[in-house]
C-alpha cells in the first residue's frame, strides 16, 4: 500500500505539473482587452485555496468533529510556537519559487512567441527576445536553487513528526499567505487599490490558482511517503512530458540533440534511483 501510494503521487505530480506550466503558459501569452491577471494575486489565492483545502482533510481525519479539529489546530499551530515557526522557511522560499515561475514562464514565452519579422526592427526584436531569455532563465535558476532547499527543509520536518501532512501544510499555507500578501502589497499595492485583487481572473486564470494550490499538496504527498530526490526526478519527467506536447500539439519546439540526451538520462536516473537491489539468496555477511 506504501508503495501504491508512493507511485500514485509520484504520478500525479507530474500531470499536475505539465498541466501547470502549460496552462500558467498559455495564460502569460494570452492576448486580453482588459488587465492581465496579477502573478502575486494568484499565488496569494492559491495559498488561501490550499489552506482551504487542507482544513477541510483534516476535518474529514477527526470525523467532521469540530471540537476535535479546533483542539488539534490550537494544539498544533497555537501551542507550539517554535515548531510552527520552523514552516516560515520554507514557506518563504516557496512563496518566492512561485513568484518566479510567473517571471519565467512570463518572459521566456515573450522570446518563444514573438518572432522576428523582415522589418528595420528585426535588430531591436532580437535584443528584447535574448533580454527577456535572459530574465527568464535567471528567474528558473533562482527557483531550482530555493526549491531544493526548501524541498529538503521540508522533508525533515515531515519526516521528523507523526502529525499529519495537512496539518503541516495549514502551517505552510498560513506563512505562505502571509509572505504573499505582504509581497502583492509592496509590487502590485497600486494596481490592487485601483482594480481589486481579483482583476484579470478569467477561467483561465482560476485553472492556474486550483493547480497551483494542488501541486503544494501533491508535493507535501510525495516528500513524505517519498523523499525530495524523486520529486526533483517527477518534475524533470513533468518537463518531458510539456516539451512533447509543445511540440506534438503546441508546435512551438523544435527539439535538438542535447534534449534527447537529457531525457534518457533524466529517464533512467529516475528507474537506477528507484530500483531497490534484492539481495542475493544465500549470501552472508563476514565480520
Amino acid at each position: 500500500m506504501f508503495l501504491l501510494l508512493k507511485y500514485m503521487s509520484l504520478g500525479v505530480l507530474v500531470l499536475q505539473t505539465t498541466s501547470l506550466v502549460l496552462t500558467m503558459r498559455y495564460s502569460r501569452t494570452l492576448k486580453e482587452d482588459g488587465p492581465r491577471y496579477l502573478a502575486s494575486s494568484a499565488v496569494v489565492s492559491a495559498e488561501m485555496l490550499k489552506i482551504f483545502a487542507c482544513t477541510l482533510l483534516v476535518f474529514m481525519e477527526n470525523n467532521l468533529n469540530v471540537r476535535a479539529v479546533n483542539q488539534l489546530l490550537r494544539e498544533e499551530i497555537v501551542n507550539k510556537p517554535v515548531e510552527t515557526m520552523k514552516l516560515a522557511i520554507p514557506a518563504g522560499i516557496y512563496t518566492l519559487q512561485n513568484n518566479l515561475l510567473y517571471v519565467a514562464l512570463s518572459n521566456l514565452d515573450a522570446a518563444t512567441y514573438q518572432w522576428p519579422t523582415e522589418s528595420e526592427g528585426d535588430s531591436e526584436q532580437k535584443i528584447l527576445s535574448a533580454g527577456s531569455q535572459f530574465v527568464g532563465l535567471m528567474a528558473v535558476l533562482m527557483a531550482c536553487v530555493s526549491s531544493g532547499f526548501a524541498g529538503v527543509y521540508f522533508e525533515k520536518i515531515l519526516k521528523e513528526t507523526k502529525q499529519s501532512v495537512w496539518v503541516r501544510n495549514i502551517q505552510l499555507g498560513l506563512f505562505g499567505f502571509m509572505f504573499g500578501f505582504v509581497g502583492m502589497i509592496m509590487f502590485d499595492g497600486q494596481s490592487v487599490r485601483q482594480s481589486g485583487m481579483f482583476q484579470g481572473y478569467n477561467i483561465i486564470a482560476c485553472t492556474v490558482v486550483v493547480l497551483q494550490a494542488l501541486g503544494g499538496l501533491v508535493i507535501a504527498v510525495v516528500i513524505k511517503y517519498a523523499d525530495n530526490i524523486l520529486k526533483g526526478f517527477a518534475t524533470s519527467l513533468s518537463i518531458i512530458v510539456s516539451t512533447l506536447i509543445s511540440y506534438f500539439l503546441l508546435e512551438d519546439f523544435n527539439p535538438t540533440g542535447v534534449f534527447f540526451i537529457g531525457t534518457v538520462l533524466v529517464i533512467a536516473a529516475t528507474f537506477l534511483y528507484s530500483y531497490e537491489r534484492k539481495p542475493a539468496i544465500g549470501s552472508t555477511i563476514k565480520v
